[in-house]
């Protein structure tokens, strides 16, 4: 296979599995997202298939409108407390 197919085939797998995070969290209620952040927390092993995952969860969170600035600052996601979510305030709050 020529390097050129290895790549477009690579990039599609990616996009594969962010997708499938992204349409797995869409159904999911508020606090599940919660729940599944929290799940993360303190978390040190690394795969992959977290980077997909993490990255579709905060996406999630933002396209509902939620202020994740407590966790994300646009470049990396912090997952060293757990939070909950502010529904008067419309944005995710850590809690330890």
């Amino acid at each position: 296979m020529e390097e050129n197919q290895k790549e477009s085939r690579k990039d599609h797998q990616t996009h594969v599995y962010y997708l499938k995070f992204a349409l797995q969290f869409a159904d999911f209620q508020i606090e599940d997202l919660v729940a599944s952040f929290n799940r993360e927390v303190h978390n040190n092993g690394w795969v992959g298939m977290r980077a997909y995952h993490d990255h579709a969860l905060i996406d999630e969170f933002i396209r509902r409108g939620i202020d994740v600035s407590c966790v994300q600052d646009g470049r990396s996601i912090k997952f060293s407390h757990h939070v909950r979510y502010n529904i008067d305030e419309h944005k995710l709050e850590t809690i330890d």
